[in-house]
């Protein structure tokens, strides 16, 4: 029984073999088919390709380092702890990015867009506004400045583009538009952010301190945060507005630091007005001897028999509203030590307005 099995299946392998070049002749070619012509991009198609081509050069790759020590051997060494992305400013190799995406960190290297890496050296940073300043030495053949555009003009509905390296995926676009203007959001320090730029250009974390760019490839915001309850874009980023980076920056390259102009003056918290029903404002509760509002007459407020004396509420700077110290902060980054510049007082029910000479704040 078993043989006439055996012998059945060797008849059986033997008929499939006989047919196999029958089958195989019978099937059609296997050709690729045509390729259909595509045709020219269309114009958006190309000035997308075109702004990539032209700033992808001048984003890079950031890697912050953290020191750790090893299990076994004890011995302390450089590892990775968090990536993001900059942008070449100069050709003196000083690269812009957040201040969040170096913060804690023990060192940093930036990877170019070619795949060359440099250590970079921290040159100064401002955790309230969000930016750092780092340097690298890379021939300046290999460091292409982003172009710098300007954001005060920018209007909601504009085409952005953002270039980044979300989550380790470097040299990525992705468009968008302007979605609205003059957001508020919070910085490393918990100080307001004002003025930002809301896009819904995807951003996602590793595109923090990347360039957002107009239609015309031009930096207008440095991309900064987003709002997701997952983590991941949700269509709704902020991005730095650029006038407020081409101020800060070239200040923390030349000082090391944001000098903030001083007025002199220590202010009072906001219950003050409110217990002694004073205007929206900064009072001041306290002059420095010598200091620029001391030389310009402001009086604080003070304690006499009858009770509180009136001093000075500061209203406004150069005509911008100052309601919160963070108003009057934001107002004095404006402007440098040296500059002079118009106060607006109350007291008593009086407004004056005086000129005054500001100095360099010792923080």
């Amino acid at each position: 029984m078993r043989l006439v099995q055996i012998q059945t299946l060797s008849l059986l392998l033997m008929l499939s073999l006989a047919g196999a070049p029958a089958l195989a002749q019978a099937r059609p070619a296997a050709t690729p088919r045509a390729v259909a012509p595509r045709g020219a991009l269309d114009a958006e198609e190309q000035n997308n390709i075109a702004v990539f081509k032209n700033v992808s050069p001048s984003v890079v790759n950031i890697t912050a380092l953290g020191l750790e020590r090893d299990f076994f051997s004890l011995n302390v060494q450089q590892v990775p702890q968090g990536t993001g992305t900059g942008f070449v400013w100069d050709a003196q190799g000083h690269i812009v990015t957040n201040f969040h995406v170096i913060q804690d960190a023990s060192a940093a290297r930036v990877t170019l867009a070619d795949q060359s890496s440099y250590k970079a050296e921290l040159v100064g940073a401002f955790p309230d506004r969000d930016l750092a300043v780092l340097r690298i030495k890379a021939p300046e053949a290999k460091l292409k400045p982003v172009p710098v555009g300007s954001s005060r003009d920018l209007l909601v509905g504009q085409k952005v583009y953002a270039i980044g390296n979300p989550f380790g995926l470097d040299q990525s676009l992705t468009t968008g538009i302007i979605s609205a203007l003059g957001r508020e959001i919070e910085s490393v320090t918990r100080r307001p952010i004002k003025g930002a730029i809301q896009t819904d250009a995807a951003i996602n974390p590793g595109n923090s301190g990347g360039p957002l760019l107009d239609s015309a490839g031009r930096l207008i915001g440095v991309n900064t945060a987003i709002y997701s309850p997952s983590g991941a874009s949700a269509g709704i980023g902020f991005a730095i507005p650029v006038d407020e980076v081409n101020r800060i920056v070239p200040r923390l390259i030349r000082d090391g630091r944001m000098v903030r102009p001083a007025l002199g003056v220590s202010t009072a918290p906001p219950e003050w007005n409110r217990a002694l029903g004073l205007p929206k404002g900064v009072a001041i509760v306290r002059v420095q001897r010598q200091g620029p509002a001391a030389q310009a007459g402001f009086k604080p407020f003070s304690r006499g028999d009858g009770g509180v004396v009136q001093g000075d509420v500061i209203t406004a700077i150069n005509g911008e509203t100052v309601a919160t110290l963070d108003d009057m902060l934001t107002a004095l980054e404006k402007l440098q030590p040296g500059d002079s510049c118009t106060v607006t007082l109350w007291r008593a029910g009086q407004t004056r307005q005086q000129r005054v000479t500001l100095a360099a704040s010792e923080d």
